[in-house]
């Protein structure tokens, strides 16, 4: 159900579990009213440097690096070769790369936490680190933000996007493939 135009973002999650009312409000708080709202999930398009930031009603429970609930995704356009799937799910969970899209994402409790995620993703990516060395690296930074320490890795992305990232994969059958299925189907 799409909420009518009149109802703000901070009325939509008034109902919210507190878990996930609190990191939307947050986005709230950084952005303003969102591009698209509906009662389980408020959308921002181009806002900072995100594609597009989903804060959502539904919560999940991740106890990576310390127990916390995700609930706030941010999306940017990147490429990620196949072969690196299975490392970034290695890596963190809430990571999340869409080839054929060509998209990848992070769902954490705030942009700083995702903003992290991404950046060790592209380091996993790169081979700048390996998945151990990203998780490590991930758990002294979480710290160090409540340390009131420098992050770099939390204060901006360290990559650049990529706009040629969809990946709609290679064709396997011809349209002849197609029409012979097709004609052995009506016999």
């Amino acid at each position: 159900m799409t909420v009518t135009g009149t109802e703000t973002a901070s009325a939509i999650i008034a109902d919210w579990p507190e878990e996930s009312r609190e990191a939307a409000q947050l986005v709230i708080d950084r952005y303003g009213e969102p591009t698209e709202a509906s009662e389980s999930q408020l959308i921002w398009h181009e806002v900072g440097e995100w594609k597009r930031i989903v804060a959502s009603k539904q919560f999940w429970a991740h106890d990576f690096p310390a127990p916390h609930f995700d609930s706030v995704e941010s999306f940017l356009d990147y490429k990620v070769p196949p072969e690196k799937f299975t490392p970034l799910a290695e890596f963190d969970g809430s990571v999340i790369a869409e080839r054929t899209a060509g998209e990848v994402s992070a769902r954490c409790h705030d942009e700083e936490a995702n903003r992290l995620a991404l950046n060790l993703m592209h380091d996993i990516v790169t081979d700048a680190k390996t998945v151990a060395e990203a998780r490590d690296y991930y758990a002294k930074e979480f710290l160090d933000a409540r340390r009131k320490k420098t992050t770099p890795y939390m204060e901006k992305l360290r990559f650049p996007t990529t706009a040629d990232s969809p990946d709609p994969d290679r064709r396997l059958l011809s349209d002849a493939d197609l029409e012979q299925a097709k004609q052995e189907g009506s016999s």
